[in-house]
């Protein structure tokens, strides 16, 4: 509406412009009144071109001619609101077999009327051409203007409507792919934690059940026997000691189990040893023969130390390391384990470029696998950029 408002005053307005200077390329004309009317009759149109595009285009072309028959001064707005209809064809046009061929039509319509001006303006007494310079012959030089001037004029509101109309198809469809994108993404999201947790289940079943069932089975049977029968009811409770022992130890290699990749999971059913600071020499050697220069070293004086600590002291070393690898493009790494008094503490840092070829808000899920693993036993992690260059990643577990 704003488009066909603004056309509308640019009509009157270079109507006025023609009318005031005399610059009517035609001897005689309809009054000013008329003149606006037709202005306002080309222009008008315009409102509806998005919803009827080809109806606008076919209905602006038949007024520009009966108005330039009728020999209305102004000819340029009338040739802006036909560039519009004509674009507005190739870019809202819903049947592109008709957009196409109601351009064409329109396109053959006008070059129809220009041969037909043309024929007039040589059977007609040729105007002087004063100042003409160039070599060609006036009148030529005049026809083939009038033909490159309107070819370049239909072909450009051709071309560039059919141009806007591929884009909008290119961004509705990218639109369209992302949205079944994000639906695929939150399927197969509802779809892997529907079977974790039917992962997480049948393992703790199999894992803790049996043995549960066992201690309330040894517990009850000591409690009736306790007051007649002291041996059998010591008896009752070694065993749930023992039980319940092997329950802590095995679901301790089972929560390894989970919290490993799966790839690193044991080739074994019944293997639940866990990697710990002894394989992180391991690590590194496997991060020299990536190309990387890593240096290991230990510091305080060793101690046991909790499997699960343990474990996740190896997993934020590796993971570390492979992101040292893959993302930072550094030369030399450095891994320190340090045994203080109330804490044990390691820390992975590189000279290589920090985060700076990292999209920002893109810290992906390592670093949140690192805190998940710090956080279970009441630590801290600090990651982020050193302040000469590269990256530092320190955790701190409490003793």
């Amino acid at each position: 509406m704003w488009l066909a408002l603004a056309a509308l005053v640019g009509a009157a307005a270079v109507t006025l412009l023609v009318s005031s200077m005399g610059a009517s390329p035609w001897d005689g004309g309809p009054s000013l009144v008329e003149q606006l009317l037709w202005g306002a009759a080309m222009t008008l149109p315009l409102v509806a071109r998005r919803r009827f595009p080809l109806v606008v285009l076919l209905v602006v072309g038949a007024v520009l001619i009966a108005a330039q028959a009728r020999q209305v001064g102004d000819n340029l707005v009338p040739s802006v609101a036909l560039f519009l209809a004509m674009f507005s064809a190739g870019a809202w046009g819903q049947d592109r077999t008709r957009a196409r061929w109601a351009r064409i039509a329109v396109i053959v319509a006008m070059f129809a009327w220009l041969g037909f001006s043309l024929v007039q303006f040589l059977v007609h007494p040729a105007p002087p051409f004063e100042g003409a310079t160039g070599p060609l012959d006036p009148v030529i030089a005049s026809v083939l203007y009038g033909i490159g001037f309107n070819l370049l004029f239909f072909l450009s509101a051709y071309f560039f409507g059919d141009m806007a109309w591929e884009s909008a198809r290119r961004q509705a469809e990218l639109a369209h792919h992302a949205e079944q994108l994000r639906r695929s993404q939150e399927q197969n999201t509802r779809g892997a934690i529907v079977a974790e947790r039917i992962r997480i289940a049948r393992d703790l079943h199999d894992v803790v059940a049996h043995h549960v069932s066992v201690m309330g089975v040894q517990a009850g049977a000591a409690r009736r026997v306790l007051d007649r029968d002291p041996d059998l009811a010591r008896e009752a409770l070694r065993t749930v000691e023992g039980t319940a022992r092997t329950a802590i130890g095995e679901l301790r290699g089972l929560l390894g189990v989970l919290r490993a990749d799966q790839d690193e999971a044991p080739a074994q059913a019944g293997e639940t040893s866990s990697p710990g600071l002894d394989q992180l020499p391991e690590l590194a050697e496997l991060a020299r023969s990536a190309g990387l220069d890593v240096e290991h070293g230990v510091y305080g004086e060793p101690r046991p130390v909790p499997e699960g600590v343990a474990l996740s002291v190896y997993r934020i070393v590796q993971e570390s390391l492979t992101n040292v690898v893959k993302h930072a493009d550094a030369r030399k790494a450095d891994v320190r384990v340090r045994f203080l008094d109330s804490s044990l503490e390691v820390e992975v840092a590189d000279d290589g470029r920090g985060r700076s070829g990292t999209a920002p808000g893109r810290a992906g899920f390592g670093l949140v696998g690192m805190r998940e693993r710090v956080a279970v036993h009441g630590g801290e992690l600090e990651a982020g950029p050193r302040r000469d260059a590269g990256y530092r990643v320190r955790a701190r577990f409490p003793a």
